[in-house]
């Protein structure tokens, strides 16, 4: 069941395209990866989204509602947590999160005491004393204790370390196991891997890859650290092997995962002493995708 749905979306500043023809579908119960380095327009388009701004051309739908048109009622059901989270200097922590809260109509407030405790936030504290990753906190401890059916979360972890990261990506997890859908807009690789059921690339206002993780790391290569017995022959001539590097004993290298399974023949026939592989990564597709020169990585 689609709880997102973005056909063909367009937005233009002036003569300046920020999105071209953008489709987007997040299913119920889904964890969706929307990626892209800043100005790719993963922004605008959460905007278009939350019926801030409103589209040049194409459709948003949430809920089945219009995303322009039903924005007041569509937002009964959404938390939403920016990037960049501005508070009222004058309230405390936990007045903003209440704040919210009530906003959205539906909360659990031993919900809201068990996140404080979990993201170790003083909610006593005015928001002017806050540092940019409590700030995030209050937002993301105000987006998980509301009843929401979609969370939007627009570089949500931004300004918090390592720990608190881990704290953000369990609570998603539990928001997923309640049958809640999230939209994950980041350009950190390693977070959206670990989290992401499916993932679409954007690229300068256009979608360039969309599709499972399992989907997308076909078209990513494996790093093979291999020793064997006798010397290789003609690795390089090997279609799909790339990167050809001698590491003290070994020979590193890396093959596209459809040519693996021919790669390994070939070298099995030399003796293999020792092998190691890296299986790819998001970050792989995403490099592949990103390099300025348009050639091959």
């Amino acid at each position: 069941m689609s709880i997102v749905t973005v056909n063909h979306l367009t937005k233009k500043f002036g003569k300046f395209t920020a999105l071209d023809g953008v489709d987007l579908e997040v299913n119920k119960g889904e964890i969706y990866g929307f990626i892209g380095p800043n100005g790719a327009g993963k922004t605008t388009t959460i905007r278009i989204m939350l019926g801030i701004l409103k589209a040049t051309s194409g459709q948003v739908r949430i809920f089945g509602k219009d995303a322009w048109d039903d924005a007041v009622e569509i937002h009964k059901n959404i938390a939403y947590v920016p990037g960049e989270v501005n508070l009222w200097p004058n309230l405390t922590g936990g007045e903003v999160i209440d704040l919210f809260v009530k906003l959205r109509g539906s909360g659990n407030k031993n919900r809201r005491e068990e996140l404080i405790e979990r993201f170790q936030l003083d909610p006593s504290k005015k928001c002017r004393t806050y540092s940019k990753g409590n700030r995030q906190k209050v937002a993301l401890i105000a987006a998980f204790a509301s009843d929401a059916d979609l969370y939007i979360l627009d570089e949500p972890t931004s300004g918090l370390d390592p720990l608190m990261e881990n704290i953000f990506q369990q609570c998603v997890r539990d928001a997923k196991a309640q049958g809640k859908s999230i939209l994950l807009s980041s350009h950190i690789l390693s977070e959206v891997e670990k989290l992401c059921d499916c993932v679409s690339i954007i690229r300068q206002g256009k979608i360039i890859e969309s599709g499972s993780l399992d989907d997308l790391r076909h078209l990513t290569r494996t790093g093979i650290t291999v020793r064997t017995k006798q010397p290789f022959e003609n690795l390089e001539g090997l279609k799909g092997v790339y990167g050809i590097e001698q590491k003290d004993h070994s020979l590193y290298f890396q093959v596209d995962s459809e040519e693996l399974g021919n790669v390994m023949k070939y070298i099995s026939s030399y003796g293999i002493v020792s092998l190691e592989s890296a299986p790819p990564t998001l970050e792989d597709l995403f490099m592949r995708h990103y390099k300025e020169d348009g050639g091959k990585v």
